[in-house]
């Protein structure tokens, strides 16, 4: 064969599952591995600081040309480039386009794909369909964070929002949290609390199941709380937990919009989070409150520390947990928040795990790019 020659794997989202992409357990000890090479430093992502999330394209409200797309609910384009070093040693980047009225359509939101590029030459080792790897490793990262993060023989679990995000961090919960055997349940309507439900019977260790009307009783004597709902951007809109209503040293998993008091985040809450430069990325990125663009709650750890409230030291990366570096809690009873944005790296160590497992399995389609470049 030519040394020029480039061929490449394409999978399907059916190739992708028989290569395990759904399998949860895997999915969270990857997850775990690639924070360990994270709090190591061994990994590049986009712009200045090589920490963006990525490079996001959106649309006027009225649009100066017939053919442009119009400004909407989720409406974007987004490329999420990466290098993951350590047992990884991948290249690659998520693609995605975006829009809330797929639905109306029967499609998700968001339709993503991942290629993987051999990190010397840029050649594509493989183009994946990736709308479950990303909602895995989404999942997975929270199981990560109780594994860590959790109080030891956690048993009440609560989730605010039962939709899809809530059931993959359910998986990654059940498997890194064997103890839990309560779930306490706050959804929006019967449908997704119905479908939620049904997801449960997949992990028999939660024998107690309670539906609840407000968010306080989801909350009270939870071990683990996890946010899974959306809301429209604006500190005002995002979900509010009082102190009140959280356990001593309980988690709260938050990747979704959350809202707590400024002065219970700032003095007494262990604030952690999955890589300080990507939120210092958002920070730099979007005016001051940032937070009210991201309504993720690490963006309103960087709003404190603009006021002066927090420091630094006062902001704990999930590696370093990991690593040793840095403890679960300062003192015993402190309510830990675990926030959760998303990185491309997670994208590329759990997109490289079942690329390797088709290979293994003889799954996926081999495409041509060239037997020799035209122009080289």
């Amino acid at each position: 064969m030519s040394e020029t020659r480039i061929d490449f794997l394409y999978l399907s989202e059916e190739d992708m599952v028989k290569a395990g992409v759904t399998e949860m357990n895997g999915c969270v000890d990857c997850m775990e591995e690639m924070f360990k090479i994270l709090g190591r430093g061994d990994y590049k992502m986009a712009g200045q600081n090589g920490n963006s999330h990525g490079a996001m394209v959106t649309f006027p409200e009225n649009p100066p040309f017939p053919n442009m797309p119009k400004d909407g609910p989720d409406r974007r384009f987004m490329a999420m480039p990466a290098y993951l070093g350590g047992s990884f040693d991948i290249a690659g980047m998520k693609w995605y386009g975006s829009n809330a009225e797929n639905r109306k359509k029967g499609l998700p939101r968001s339709i993503l794909m991942v290629m993987l590029n051999d990190k010397d030459t840029g050649a594509p080792l493989c183009l994946m369909s990736a709308n479950l790897l990303s909602a895995y490793r989404t999942g997975a990262v929270p199981g990560v964070g109780a594994k860590y993060l959790a109080p030891k023989d956690s048993r009440v679990l609560g989730i605010i929002g039962p939709g899809v995000m809530s059931k993959t961090s359910l998986a990654s919960f059940a498997y890194a949290c064997p103890t839990l055997d309560t779930i306490k349940i706050k959804g929006r309507g019967k449908e997704s609390i119905d479908s939620f439900i049904e997801f449960t019977e997949n992990y028999p260790q939660f024998k107690n199941i309670v539906v609840v009307d407000t968010m306080e009783k989801a909350c009270r004597d939870a071990d683990i709380v996890a946010m899974g709902t959306s809301s429209t951007m604006g500190i005002e809109h995002y979900p509010f937990l009082e102190e009140k209503w959280l356990k001593p040293g309980m988690l709260l998993s938050a990747p979704a919009c959350v809202r707590v008091d400024d002065e219970f985040l700032a003095k007494r809450a262990r604030k952690v989070l999955e890589n300080y430069g990507l939120y210092e990325c958002w920070a730099e990125d979007y005016a001051y409150p940032a937070y009210a663009s991201v309504g993720i709650i690490g963006v309103r750890y960087f709003d404190l520390m603009h006021d002066g409230k927090i420091t630094r030291e006062d902001i704990i990366d999930l590696g370093d947990v990991i690593n040793g570096k840095a403890p679960a809690r300062e003192f015993d009873g402190q309510i830990v928040i675990n926030s959760v944005g998303g990185m491309p790296v997670e994208d590329l160590a759990w997109g490289k795990t079942v690329w390797q497992n088709a290979l293994r399995l003889g799954l996926g389609t081999s495409l041509k790019l060239w037997d020799s470049p035209a122009l080289a």
